[in-house]
């Protein structure tokens, strides 16, 4: 059974590749890019009256003050908003009973402490029963109330209402990890940029083997992002790939590359709000010798068709309404049936590199995730399959990691994700001979 699976998985590899090489795409100008993102965060911002009464809530208190801010502050802020100004204090609600037809949410920015009477004054007109405030003490995204603010709001608003404070994280974590359909078009075009860098970065255009090493090409990726109006969210990390018992290192190597070498690289970009996380290996091709190379070896082939594999098992399984650790357990039960070794750590991803919502394994905890885990899988998100294989390869007498990384979407017609613009199903290749191509001499007339 499990041999016969292998090689069904075998004869079908290769359709998720991309077939043409990417193109850098253009994004809007920021004059353009603040017109469609203020216009997304409205749409999104229209259906939190709805998420309260999914949580059976009636308000949502957000209080911050200025280099302080509550992490939701930056999904819910005009694009040319940057810091919230001395305290924000903001107030959502269900658009009914006394605050019918009131700005939703309504917004005190304010140094003076005029803020609490006009807010206490709002809640005796509209009476919430339950009025939701961040303070989760394990997930982020419904923790951002800092103590101080904390101690101010009991202070000012009395027992009579911070009784009737409560926690729901979940209010927070569906508003920020919640697409809407405008993301994927720009989304999409991010991602053809993450390969387009990819496939210059990992090529003989910027690696010289024997001379560039893995932090030159981190410094090359990171000047190349400028130049094309994104940034990141979190340094290039580029590695020699060996046998290592260790996680798997987001700090990179510190080496020059050589031909031989199974190259990685792990990172993102940031642009139109969003933030992509992607993973791709490379081969460096040797040149010279008896028998120079012009593909990567077989047994690197077959280590990554098994970490293609893992992102099949993980698709398969994912569902909205299941939790992290259900998923991770049928991946794990999946692989092991098939005869494959690797680990699972998939995330949502979007607003923030790690969007909120529910995990399917972290790199240390392998079997179950406590909290982030117990979180059931949300619809409408992208989230990023990621994970590796373990596989030997003779060549080397190693156990390698094979490490992948791709950007899915949730497909509501059949409530599903897939990737947003492929994977990597062959390598990247390097190869010197390229750089040593004579440019043609012409005669002049």
């Amino acid at each position: 059974m499990k041999v016969s699976a292998f090689l069904w998985f075998s004869v079908v590899a290769a359709q998720l590749h991309p077939s043409k090489p990417a193109e850098y795409q253009r994004l809007p100008s920021l004059r353009e890019a603040a017109a469609i993102q203020d216009a997304w965060r409205n749409e999104r911002v229209s259906r939190i009256p709805s998420l309260l009464k999914k949580y059976n809530l009636d308000a949502w208190l957000i209080s911050q003050r200025e280099h302080a801010e509550d992490p939701i502050w930056w999904s819910i802020k005009n694009f040319t908003d940057y810091d919230a100004h001395r305290r924000t204090v903001i107030l959502f609600h269900t658009n009914e009973s006394s605050l019918q037809g009131q700005p939703n949410p309504m917004i005190w920015v304010d140094n003076t402490g005029s803020v609490w009477p006009e807010l206490k004054n709002t809640l005796e007109l509209y009476k919430p029963r339950r009025i939701a405030v961040n303070v989760h003490r394990d997930i982020a995204l419904g923790a951002g109330l800092h103590v101080g603010e904390l101690l101010v709001l009991g202070e000012q608003l009395g027992e009579r209402w911070t009784s009737r404070t409560v926690n729901e994280p979940m209010l927070a974590v569906e508003y920020v990890a919640t697409r809407v359909d405008g993301h994927l078009p720009y989304y999409r075009k991010m991602q053809e940029i993450i390969w387009a860098l990819i496939e210059e970065g990992f090529s003989h255009t910027a690696v010289e083997p024997g001379k560039t090493t893995t932090e030159d090409l981190e410094w090359w990726f990171r000047e190349k992002m400028q130049t094309l109006n994104v940034t990141t969210w979190n340094q290039p990390s580029i590695s020699v790939i060996i046998e290592d018992p260790t996680t798997p290192g987001w700090k990179g190597t510190r080496s020059i590359i050589q031909e031989g070498d199974l190259l990685h690289i792990d990172f993102g970009i940031t642009a139109m709000g969003m933030n992509t996380d992607t993973q791709h290996m490379a081969y460096v091709l040797r040149t010279d010798g008896p028998e120079p190379e012009f593909d990567a070896p077989e047994s690197l082939k077959e280590g990554l068709r098994k970490s293609n594999r893992m992102q099949e098992v993980v698709l398969e399984n994912m569902r909205a309404g299941l939790t992290g650790n259900e998923v991770l357990r049928k991946c794990m039960n999946q692989i092991e049936s098939e005869g494959i070794e690797g680990h699972f750590y998939s995330h949502p991803i979007g607003d923030w590199g790690h969007d909120g919502g529910a995990v399917i394994g972290f790199v240390n905890l392998p079997a179950e995730v406590p909290v982030l885990g117990e979180l059931t899988i949300l619809p409408n998100t992208f989230y990023s399959i990621e994970l590796h294989a373990y596989h030997f390869v003779p060549e080397m007498n190693q156990t390698l990691k094979f490490r992948q990384e791709e950007d899915a979407r949730w497909v509501a017609e059949t409530g599903k994700w897939e990737f947003v613009r492929g994977r990597q199903e062959k390598f990247h290749l390097i190869d010197a001979r390229r750089r040593r191509v004579p440019t043609p001499f012409v005669v002049q007339r």
